[in-house]
C-alpha cells in the first residue's frame, strides 16, 4: 500500500504543476538566441553518480561546441527527491527556456519529470536503467537514454545455477518502482535454473532498527544466498550492518546487481572490508576504444580537481551514459531549429557510435544490454572474473576467438565471504527449526520395507524396516546434523504426500513409487530402488531331460530290478569262491545296499540333470484381456490407476489385496489370474513363492521407490547426493539382498520338489546291512567256537590213546626184555 500512496502522489503533484506552467510557453517556438541551444539536466549533485554524469555532460557539450556549435548546459540538482526534480524540471522548462531535459537517474523522478515535459513537449532522455514497458507508450517525450538492465537478472540466475543453489532471498530498496518489472524477470529466470526466492524483502531509507531486525529474520531462515537490488548508499549501510552480524562470513552469498556494481571502482578500503566475497554483476562498456581513451583520461584529471574527497576518480557506465545522452541531444538540436515534435523526431533518428556503444533507438529505447562483467570484490578493491552474455553465457575474455561456458565455474577461481575458496552450499538448518516431521505409512504391503509397531498416536512409536535402515544411513552421509522424527500415517500414499503439500509433514519416507501425479505436491530423491512393473501368475510344470530316459514302472518293479540285478552280481562275482552261507548271505546284503544306493544316486543325478521348467500359465496381457480375467494389485498404490488407464484392464476385473498371502491364495484359488507388482514387490513375492509363481510379459517402466520432501526443498540435493553415497558404498544392496535372503521359499500345496540326499535317507539300508552283518558274525563265532572245542577234545582223546597205547607197548616192551633177561639168566644157570 506504501509504494501505490507514493505513486499516486507522484501523480497529483505533477498534474498541479503541469497544469499550472503548461500554457506559460509556446509549445511550437523556435530555439533561443539565433541557433544557440540551451540542454537542461537534472542530477542528484550529492551522489557519485551525479557527480559523474554532471562532469559527463559538461565534458560533452564542450566537446560538440568544439566543432563551431554553441549549446548551453544547465544543471539542477534533485537533492535525490523526485519532488524536488519536478520543480527544476519546471524551472528549466519555464524560466531557463531549456528545448530538451536529460535525467534524472530513478524511475520515480523520471514519471513526474516527463509528465511535466509532456505538458510541455519538450523531449526528455531519461537515464534510469529500467523503466516500466508502459512508460514511452503513455508519455510521448520520454525517451530511454540508458539501455535496460533487464538481462542482468538472467546473468544473476545463471550464477546462482552454476552453484546449485535453490532457494534465493532478495533485498531491495523500498519504494523502487522498477522492481514492479525487475522481479518477475528475475523469478522466471531463477526458475529455468530450479532455484526460486524464498523471500523479498524491502528496506526503507533511514531506518537502523528495521534493517538490523529483517537481517536477524533472514539469518535465523534457511537460505544463505542473498540479492541486493538497491541504491549504492543504502547498499554499503546493508553491508556495514550486516558484518556487524556476522552475516559476512564463511556459508554466505551476496551477489549485487548493477544498481551498486558499477560504483564498486568507488569504494576505498574501509568501506571494501564490509564487501569481502561479494559477487558482482555490473555494466559493461568496451574500454579499448579510441575514443573512450581519450575521455577517460580527461575525465580521471578533471574529477580528481573538483572532487578530491573521493577515493577513485574514474567514469562508471553512468557517466558514460549521461556523455552520450548530452551528445545525442545536442546532435538532434544541431540537424533542426525546431523544438517540439520535430525535436523529439530527430532524436528518434538518432545513429552513431557512443562511449557505451551504439546509439539507436528503437520504439524511443536504446537496445538491451546483453553483456555484463562478472566482479569479485577481494582487498581493498575488486577482481575481473569474466564476462556473461545472453548468447555465450560465461567467458574469461570477449572476442571472436574466445571460448565460452553455461557455468560460472568457468571463470575460475572464487573468493567467497570469510575468506573461504570452498563453493557455500547456500543454505543452512534454520537456528530455531523444530525436528523434520517424517511421515511414513502404517499399513505397507510388505512389511519388510516399512513396519510401524507401537503406539501410534503416541511417542512409543518403532519404525523399522529396509526403506528406514536406508534413510538413517543416508542422513549418517550428511555433513551436518538432521534433527528428525517420524510420524505414523494410516492413509494412502498419494494423500501421505499431499500432507507434505499441506505442511503438516516435512517428509515422507517409505515405499512411495515416484509417479508423476504426485510431483504436483512434492518432489523425490533419486530412485533407490529398480523402476517398474511386472505381472505375476501361477505356473505349470514342464520337464525336459537331456540325459536318457527317466525310469518306467511301479517301485515293485523297480525293487525286483534291484534284487535281479544283485544276484545276477553276485554269481558273476565268481559266488562258489565263498564257501559259507554266512559269507554269501552278507555279501547278498552288501550287494544290495550298494545297488540300491547306486541306483538312488543315479536317480538323484538325472533329475538334476533334468531341466525343470516352470512355465507361466498366461504370457502376456493380451491373454487376459480375451479371457476378461480378473488381476490383482496390492493395496494403496498407484497401480490400479496404471491398470485402468495404460493398460485398459476393466475396474470391475481389478481386485486390490493387503498381504502377500492373500494374493497368493487369491491366485491359487484362481480368484484372479495374474497380480501386478512392483519390482521390488515382486522379488520379495518370488522368493518367498518360488515354485508357484512367476514373471511373465514385459516389464513395464515407471517409477521406484524414493523419499518425498517439499517442492524446492534445500535438503533434496544432499540427501539425494548421500544417497547416492550409500547406493556406490554397496551398502543398499547388502541391505536388500540380506531381506531377500530371509525370505524362505515355500512349497506350494500339490507342488513336488527335488530333495537333497543324505546318510540319513539310506538309515534303513544302512541298519539292514549292519543287522545282518552282525548276525552272520554271531553265528559265524558260535559256529567257530563249537569247532574249536571239538578240535581240542578229539585231540585229547588221541592223545590220551596214544599215551594208553605207548603205555601198554612200553609195558609189554619191559615184560618182553624182562623175560629175555630172565631166559638168558637161566641159560646161564643162575636163578632169578
Amino acid at each position: 500500500m506504501g509504494k501505490f500512496s507514493f505513486l499516486f502522489s507522484f501523480l497529483l503533484f505533477s498534474l498541479i504543476v503541469a497544469g499550472k506552467h503548461g500554457t506559460q510557453r509556446n509549445v511550437g517556438s523556435k530555439m533561443i538566441g539565433g541557433g544557440k541551444g540551451r540542454i537542461g539536466a537534472i542530477v542528484d549533485c550529492s551522489s557519485r553518480i551525479g557527480k559523474e554524469q554532471s562532469l559527463a555532460m559538461r565534458m560533452a557539450v564542450e566537446s560538440f561546441n568544439s566543432n563551431d556549435q554553441n549549446f548551453s548546459l544547465v544543471i539542477r540538482d534533485s537533492k535525490s527527491d523526485p519532488y524536488q526534480a519536478a520543480l527544476a524540471a519546471e524551472d528549466l522548462i519555464s524560466r531557463q527556456r531549456v528545448q530538451v531535459l536529460i535525467g534524472p537517474q530513478t524511475w520515480e523522478a523520471v514519471f513526474v519529470v516527463a509528465k511535466v515535459g509532456n505538458k510541455n513537449q519538450i523531449p526528455i532522455l531519461a537515464l534510469a536503467n529500467d523503466m516500466p514497458k508502459w512508460a514511452t507508450e503513455r508519455l510521448d517525450f520520454l525517451i530511454q537514454a540508458s539501455p535496460s538492465q533487464l538481462n542482468q537478472m538472467k546473468a544473476i540466475a545463471a550464477i546462482i545455477g552454476s552453484w546449485d543453489w535453490h532457494l534465493v532471498n532478495v533485498i531491495y530498496e523500498e519504494g523502487d518502482f522498477s522492481t514492479v518489472d525487475i522481479f518477475p524477470y528475475l523469478e522466471h529466470a531463477l526458475k529455468d535454473v530450479g532455484a526460486e526466492i524464498s523471500e523479498f524483502v524491502g528496506l526503507p531509507h533511514f531506518d537502523s532498527n528495521l534493517l538490523s531486525t529483517e537481517l536477524e529474520r533472514l539469518r535465523r531462515g534457511p537460505s544463505r544466498v542473498f540479492v541486493v537490488h538497491m541504491s549504492f548508499k543504502l547498499a554499503l549501510h546493508l553491508f556495514h550492518t550486516a558484518k556487524d552480524m556476522e552475516m559476512m562470513g564463511n556459508g554466505y552469498v551476496w551477489i549485487t546487481t548493477d544498481s551498486f556494481t558499477s560504483l564498486a571502482h568507488s569504494l576505498n578500503a574501509s568501506t571494501s572490508s564490509s564487501l569481502q566475497g561479494v559477487i558482482g554483476v555490473k555494466s559493461y562498456f568496451p574500454e579499448i576504444n579510441p575514443l573512450f581513451h581519450n575521455f577517460y583520461i580527461q575525465f580521471c584529471r578533471r574529477f580528481r580537481l573538483e572532487h578530491s574527497d573521493e577515493y577513485n576518480h574514474e567514469p562508471s557506465i553512468f557517466a558514460v551514459q549521461a556523455y552520450d545522452a548530452t551528445r545525442t541531444a545536442a546532435m538532434a538540436m544541431s540537424e533542426t531549429r525546431e523544438t517540439g515534435h520535430h525535436l523529439l523526431e530527430s532524436i528518434k533518428l538518432t545513429d552513431f557510435q557512443g562511449l557505451g556503444g551504439k546509439v539507436q533507438f528503437k520504439d524511443r529505447k536504446l537496445a538491451p544490454a546483453n553483456t555484463f562483467q562478472i566482479v569479485n570484490v577481494v582487498g581493498r578493491s575488486y577482481r575481473d572474473l569474466g564476462f556473461w552474455s545472453d548468447e555465450l553465457g560465461f567467458a574469461r575474455e570477449l572476442g571472436g576467438n574466445s571460448s565460452a561456458n553455461l557455468s560460472m565455474k568457468y571463470l575460475g577461481q572464487v573468493f567467497w565471504p570469510g575468506g573461504s575458496t570452498d563453493t557455500p552450499r547456500g543454505w543452512a538448518v534454520p537456528t530455531d527449526a523444530n525436528e523434520l516431521r517424517i511421515g511414513v505409512p502404517t499399513s505397507p504391503m510388505f512389511k519388510q520395507y516399512v513396519n510401524v509397531e507401537g503406539d501410534q498416536t503416541g511417542n512409543n512409536l518403532s519404525v523399522n524396516g529396509l526403506a528406514i535402515d536406508l534413510f538413517k544411513a543416508t542422513l549418517d552421509h550428511l555433513h551436518f546434523p538432521l534433527l528428525h522424527k517420524f510420524f505414523a500415517y494410516n492413509g494412502t500414499y498419494d494423500d501421505l504426500v499431499k500432507k507434505i503439500y499441506l505442511k503438516e509433514f516435512d517428509a515422507a519416507v517409505g515405499d512411495i513409487a515416484i509417479v508423476s501425479t504426485r510431483y504436483e505436491h512434492a518432489e523425490f530423491t533419486h530412485p533407490y530402488t529398480e523402476a517398474g512393473l511386472v505381472m505375476i501368475v501361477p505356473t505349470t510344470k514342464n520337464r525336459k531331460r537331456n540325459h536318457g530316459p527317466e525310469p518306467e514302472g511301479s517301485m515293485f518293479n523297480h525293487a525286483g530290478t534291484i534284487l535281479c540285478s544283485s544276484f545276477t552280481t553276485f554269481f558273476s562275482l565268481h559266488g562258489n569262491r565263498l564257501h559259507s552261507n554266512l559269507s554269501r548271505m552278507t555279501m547278498m546284503v552288501w550287494l544290495f545296499v550298494a545297488l540300491v544306493i547306486t541306483q538312488i544316486y543315479t536317480a538323484k543325478l538325472t533329475s538334476m540333470l533334468t531341466i525343470q521348467q516352470l512355465e507361466p500359465t498366461i504370457s502376456d496381457i493380451e491373454t487376459l484381456h480375451r479371457m476378461n480375467a480378473f488381476v490383482g494389485y496390492g493395496r494403496g498404490s498407484f497401480v490400479k490407476g496404471y491398470l485402468e488407464q495404460v493398460l485398459h484392464f476393466p475396474t470391475e476385473t481389478i481386485k486390490n489385496y493387503s498381504t502377500p498371502e492373500g494374493l497368493a491364495d487369491a491366485l491359487r484359488n484362481q480368484e484372479i489370474a495374474a497380480t501386478f507388482l512392483e519390482v521390488p514387490f515382486a522379488k520379495l513375492f518370488l522368493a518367498r513363492y518360488c515354485l508357484e509363481f512367476k514373471i511373465a510379459g514385459p516389464t513395464y517402466k515407471v517409477g521406484g521407490f524414493g523419499f518425498a520432501f517439499p517442492r524446492g526443498s534445500l535438503l533434496l540435493p544432499y540427501i539425494d547426493e548421500a544417497l547416492l553415497k550409500v547406493s556406490e558404498t554397496g551398502k543398499f544392496r547388502e541391505m536388500e539382498d540380506s531381506m531377500i535372503a530371509n525370505e524362505k521359499c515355500e512349497e506350494g500345496e500339490g507342488k513336488d520338489r527335488i530333495t537333497s540326499l543324505s546318510p540319513n535317507s539310506f538309515f534303513f539300508l544302512f541298519l539292514l546291512s549292519a543287522g545282518v552283518s552282525t548276525i552272520a558274525l554271531a553265528l559265524y563265532s558260535f559256529n567257530a567256537r563249537n569247532s574249536n572245542l571239538q578240535r581240542i577234545t578229539v585231540w585229547r582223546l588221541l592223545m590220551v590213546a596214544a599215551m594208553r597205547h605207548w603205555g601198554s607197548n612200553r609195558t609189554r616192551f619191559l615184560r618182553l626184555r624182562r623175560d629175555e633177561s630172565r631166559t638168558i639168566l637161566n641159560n646161564m644157570g643162575i636163578q632169578v
